[in-house]
């Protein structure tokens, strides 16, 4: 079902968006209080593009909580229970935030620009208003804020290709979750050799809001050559390689050992976190319920407007947080959140979406190989 969003001072556009209208974005949907472009009218060539050649998507509603003074690191390493001690400036790291009872509030990528400057990298919640609030119950010496910084991906195979001509062979040598600060022409950039997919690629955080159009116009100009294409992160390439996507694959009461981020939980930390003793008694617990792939049978489905109930032998066994249709694996895939017992490979599920009915199998994760070619 379609709807039409009303648009209103609430609602923000990146620096990109009249440019993403213009090159033919037919969807949006609201993330971080701004507009993200989700479909430019192909699914299956913006499919293709990715996986095959090189494409460029706005995320600038991917919006940065800057960190930034005398205590600045210590507040970082604070609210996330990964331990960030170590990370060197110019180097990025995804970590979970969890509440006091150890609840995953948001997934960032942490970036340290300098000994005493980070910046969160977030995912869809106002972690905004908890770093503020923590920050100020902790007498923490530092400004939290929102700064003009604008992401824009370029993502795909050729992507390295695009990059260096614009910036340069030493692109090349960036590795992955590393960034510098550099320049295009005058706009000033932070290059992250990071990105929301699995087939390589580059962020590109404006920080001049500005400079928007003339930002996208020259990557695109640049592009040319390997016939880029404006898309949007990849909801059947996200499911095939196993990323999470926050808010839609949890729950409001998820940890991250549910969802597959307790190699990022380090409870052998000596400095006291946020959610520390709750995220210890949960690891000795054990998760109550798992984030699984699952395949399934039926004619190609295309998005869930929701989650679909899961069942076992009649019992309710969890959800189904997303599907689609992977053209790789020549089925359909997608993602569950099951109740621990019923969480294992091979287990048989029933359940209805859409009006149809569906039965399927808890499978291993990536749902899809990363060598499978969309051919095969």
């Amino acid at each position: 079902m379609s709807y039409q969003i009303a648009m209103g001072p609430r609602e923000r556009k990146s620096p990109f968006f009249d440019r993403t209208v213009t090159d033919g974005a037919t969807a949006m949907t609201i993330y971080n209080q701004m507009f993200m472009p989700v479909s430019y009218g192909n699914a299956l060539a913006e499919y293709n593009r990715l996986m095959e050649g090189v494409s460029m998507w706005d995320v600038a509603a991917q919006r940065q909580v800057q960190i930034e003074g005398q205590d600045a690191e210590r507040l970082v390493r604070y609210i996330t229970p990964r331990d960030l001690k170590n990370c060197p400036v110019g180097k990025g790291n995804y970590v979970p935030i969890c509440d006091h009872e150890g609840r995953l509030l948001n997934d960032p990528v942490v970036l340290r620009l300098e000994e005493q400057k980070f910046w969160l990298s977030i995912s869809d919640s106002d972690i905004l208003l908890w770093v503020r609030a923590i920050a100020k119950e902790g007498k923490y010496n530092v400004v939290v804020s929102e700064p003009d910084v604008s992401p824009l991906a370029i993502q795909g195979p050729k992507a390295v290709d695009v990059v260096a001509d614009l910036f340069g062979d030493w692109i090349r040598d960036l590795k992955y979750f590393w960034f510098k600060e550099t320049e295009l022409d005058g706009i000033p950039l932070v290059v992250a050799r990071s990105g929301w997919s699995k087939q390589g690629g580059y962020e590109l955080y404006l920080c001049d809001g500005t400079r928007g159009p003339t930002l996208w116009d020259k990557i695109k100009e640049a592009g040319k050559p390997y016939e880029i294409g404006p898309g949007a992160p990849n909801y059947i390439e996200r499911l095939e390689s196993g990323l999470l996507s926050f808010g839609a694959d949890t729950h409001p009461d998820s940890t991250p050992f549910e969802v597959g981020m307790g190699k990022f939980v380090d409870l052998d930390r000596e400095d006291e976190f946020i959610g520390k003793h709750a995220l210890t008694r949960l690891s000795k617990d054990g998760p109550k319920r798992k984030l699984v792939g699952v395949i399934f049978d039926g004619d190609p489905v295309t998005f869930n407007e929701h989650p679909w109930v899961a069942r076992v032998n009649g019992t309710i066994a969890g959800t189904i947080r997303s599907v689609c249709h992977s053209p790789r694996r020549k089925s359909n895939i997608g993602f569950a959140l099951l109740e621990t017992q019923y969480s294992g490979i091979g287990t048989k599920l029933e359940f209805k979406g859409e009006g149809r009915s569906f039965k399927g199998e808890v499978v291993a994760q990536p749902l899809v190989d990363p060598m499978t070619s969309i051919l095969t």
